[in-house]
């Protein structure tokens, strides 16, 4: 081989060499500038643990509590050993039955930037805004930004992020008049929070659902240009579950029985009879009886399924935590029921078809005073914005 030759191969070495060298430095800059455009300076949310950042925010989270009576200390909303759902079921008496645990329920506008259970016109601004952002039932996120943003740049990103899982999530904005209220077109904010409920009638909120929404809520708030201010994981999911088993322990609906003394009744003939009582036809095919305001005091199933022709059986139900007890809702009830034996001819039973006497009414009645109070004494009265939210 000659000198030539042994120089060519050199020099082509030496210039495999440097292109190797080359592409490893270039390799090493693109790692870098991609770590750089990824690190955060703020802590992983997951990873976070400690002292909850809402502390000393506007508005201050407070713990639900349940009060049993003078006897019985305060505790966070935990029914384990105290308000199991027998303590409004009469023994032989009229049914309770408990909210299933799993299936499809329709939310009241789930997905809605207003309250879900509309308030009455001209309720204040703050009032209006603390329906929507709950600090009893809500895990509240401030949302903060520089200088002031307007509802009409702020609603189209917010309205990408309503609900995880079952649970709304609500938004109020810091208003420069100098109230927390909904957002809206035309309202200049300087500040920012999201609530997402923290419980329903069937689940607690849980670490998947969180999880989902710090990271959907990150990139809104990259959107508006505004920076989340994330509870930590483990405080929430405590106060979840906490507010999920007062949720559970008090999810009762409380039914009574007519039983036809004669033949069944023909449901042409029923459907007359019960739109005179009052009642309203549902799609599904059940009866409601309207309160007046817009809501429901209880509703009535003949027990058979759509298509039937005729029915021996009617069970009225009323959903005891979404009835305020000034709208008397059992007594409401026993008093249609009472008034359907006449017109229907028939006799108000329990599960077990013995009749329901006028002492066995009164006790469940005083049953139902009970539940009532041990629902206003944990600050979630019955039929209340908050109640509604959680139980319907």
């Amino acid at each position: 081989m000659t000198d030539f030759q042994m120089s060519l191969i050199a020099a082509a070495g030496v210039f495999v060499g440097g292109v190797v060298v080359y592409n490893k430095w270039q390799e090493y800059r693109a790692r870098k500038s991609v770590e750089r455009a990824f690190t955060s300076e703020h802590d992983d949310v997951l990873m976070r643990s400690g002292e909850s950042p809402l502390e000393g925010a506007a508005v201050e989270r407070q713990e639900p509590v349940l009060d049993l009576g003078a006897e019985t200390p305060l505790a966070p909303l935990d029914l384990e050993p105290g308000v199991p759902q027998d303590s409004i079921a009469p023994v032989a008496a009229a049914s309770v039955e408990p909210a299933p645990a799993s299936g499809p329920r329709t939310p009241t506008t789930i997905a809605s930037l207003t309250p879900a259970t509309p308030l009455p016109e001209g309720t204040p601004p703050a009032e209006l805004a603390e329906s929507l952002v709950d600090p009893l039932i809500d895990c509240i996120i401030p949302l903060n930004f520089e200088g002031a943003l307007r509802g009409d740049k702020i609603l189209p990103a917010l309205s990408k992020l309503r609900r995880v899982g079952n649970k709304p999530i609500h938004y109020v904005g810091f208003a420069v008049s100098g109230d927390w209220e909904p957002i809206v077109h035309g309202g200049v904010y300087t500040k920012l929070q999201a609530g997402v409920q923290m419980a329903t009638r069937t689940t607690a909120l849980n670490e998947i659902e969180y999880s989902e929404l710090v990271t959907r809520l990150r990139a809104v708030a990259d959107e508006i240009g505004a920076e989340p201010e994330v509870p930590d994981m483990i405080e929430v999911m405590s106060e979840a579950r906490t507010l999920h088993r007062f949720v559970a322990g008090h999810d009762a609906q409380l039914g009574v029985n007519l039983a036809a003394n004669g033949a069944p009744w023909a449901i042409s003939t029923l459907i007359q009879a019960l739109e005179k009582q009052g009642f309203d036809v549902r799609p599904d095919g059940k009866f409601s009886m309207p309160d007046g305001q817009g809501g429901v005091l209880f509703t009535l199933s003949t027990n058979v399924t759509l298509g039937a022709d005729t029915t021996n059986r009617l069970t009225l139900l009323l959903d005891v935590p979404c009835v305020a007890p000034s709208r008397d809702g059992f007594g409401a009830m026993v008093k249609c029921a009472k008034e359907l034996t006449q017109r229907l001819d028939a006799t108000i039973v329990d599960d077990f078809e013995q009749p329901l006497l006028d002492p066995a009414l009164e006790e469940i009645k005083g049953q139902v005073a009970e539940f009532y109070e041990e629902m206003e004494a944990s600050d979630i009265p019955a039929g209340s914005t908050r109640a509604l939210r959680l139980f319907v």
